[in-house]
Parts: structure tokens; sequence; C-alpha cells
């Protein structure tokens, strides 16, 4: 009698079990990680405040959708296994779509284009007008685990890995790099545009590699990459994608 009573009292506690698996609330907020050493895409302002093109883009794409989008600033080099193992949604990073990169991350729509360029000291104009013109075995300095990285294995070169880009710039000016590498929207704005740097140093030639960037999410998570695509789209028709653009100077 006991057994059977058991098993009825369990088949009567089904219903209110699976009602209160089922009662938890939707998910409303999401954590998008964000390497902020990447003007003017991320980075951090005099103020000490979190800043850019993408820290505004990510919770613009939430409203549009009715959800709290946040971004997080994460160091590159465990960006990405952060977005695998879970510690956050998504990544907007200034993210390259790479097919390397499709095997393990979905991303969104393209938010923008770029290339590598190389960066120089002005005295070194003269001889180098191009990726092609950097004598072999000679240093190039680069953000460890970005594309410009990837894009130096093609080239007969010393390959200098720093945690950001910045450090590769200081490194140059104190005569230990021929040159670095970076994404041409990144060198006009953090090189080109700085005034500690205007003057000293120059872009090589054109890209040498052409970029989709791009917001990426964990493999499958179709859900979430739908509701960035959605709220991109619906940026892009009322024209706030194109000012946001505009603000941070990017074609």
């Amino acid at each position: 009698m006991k057994k059977y009573a058991l098993i009825a009292l369990v088949m009567l506690l089904v219903p209110f079990m699976a009602m209160a698996s089922g009662s938890s609330e939707e998910k409303t907020e999401y954590v998008f990680a964000t390497d902020a050493t990447w003007p003017p895409f991320e980075y951090i302002d005099e103020a000490g405040n979190l800043t850019g093109f993408e820290v505004e883009l990510v919770p613009m794409i939430g409203e549009a959708v009715g959800k709290t989008f946040v971004v997080q600033n994460i160091p590159w080099d465990t960006i990405f296994a952060g977005l695998r193992n879970g510690q956050y949604d998504a990544v907007a990073s200034g993210v390259t779509v790479t097919e390397e990169r499709k095997a393990t991350i979905d991303f969104s729509t393209p938010i923008n284009n770029q290339g590598q360029v190389l960066i120089i000291p002005v005295s070194a104009q003269e001889t180098i007008k191009s990726i092609n013109d950097v004598p072999e075995g000679a240093a190039l300095g680069v953000q460890i685990g970005t594309t410009g990285d990837f894009a130096l294995e093609e080239y007969p070169v010393d390959i200098r890995r720093y945690d950001d880009i910045g450090l590769a710039i200081e490194d140059m000016l104190n005569g230990n790099l021929t040159g670095a590498v970076c994404d041409s929207l990144i060198a006009a704005d953090f090189v080109l545009k700085n005034e500690n740097y205007s003057d000293k140093l120059v872009v090589a030639g054109e890209p040498f590699t052409s970029e989709e960037i791009a917001i990426g999410v964990q493999k499958g998570n179709t859900e979430l990459l739908d509701m960035i695509n959605e709220g991109l789209s619906i940026l892009m028709e009322n024209g706030e994608f194109d000012a946001l653009k505009a603000k941070w100077g990017i074609i």
C-alpha cells in the first residue's frame, strides 16, 4: 500500500513540478565582452569610462528588441575562451569574421569592413612603401591573437606579440621594431589622430587584408543571434546605426 501511495503522490506532484520549472523568469539581460584597447570601437577614456562605437551600439541593439544588453571589459587573450565557457553571452570587440572562428562562434550581420595596415616611423617612409617592402626577418609588432597576428604569418618577418597594440607602438618608437600591424580603423584613430604620435608615425600603403567585423555568440545560440540581427536591422533601417558610425568617425 505504501508503495502505491508513494506512486500516486509522485504522479500528483508532477504537474506542479512542471509548472514550477517553467515559471522561471525570461532572461532579459545579456552580457557582451569587449577588450577596451581598440578606439574608436572600445576603449577607456580619460575619465576612466568604458566608451566607443560598439560600447554604445550594444545597448542600442538591446533596447531595439526590448532587452538589456550590457558591455563588460575583458582581456583579449581570454575573451573567446570566456565565451565558450559561458562567462558572458556574446563578444563585441572589433571581431573579424574568419573561417577558423566560424567553427566555434556564430556571427551577426557585419557591422563594419576594414583591413590590416602596417604602421612605421616617419623616418622609414622613404624605404618602406608597403608590407612587401619590409626586409626579411625584420621585427613587426602586433596584438596577440588578432587577425593582424594571423596575417603576418604569411610574411617572412619576426612577429613580436604584445598584449595590446599600444605596447607595440611604444616598442617601435623605442627602436625595437621595424613596424606594427593593426586594423586600418584603429591605426587611423589610435595612432594617426593621437597627438602623441601624429608627427612620428605613418601608415605604409593600403590595407593588405579585407575583413568583416561582426558580433559573435556561442555556436548554436540562435535565439540571441536572431535578437542581435533583428536589433541591427531596426537600427540600420531607422538611421540610428549610420548616425552612430558618423559620431565615431567610422566609414
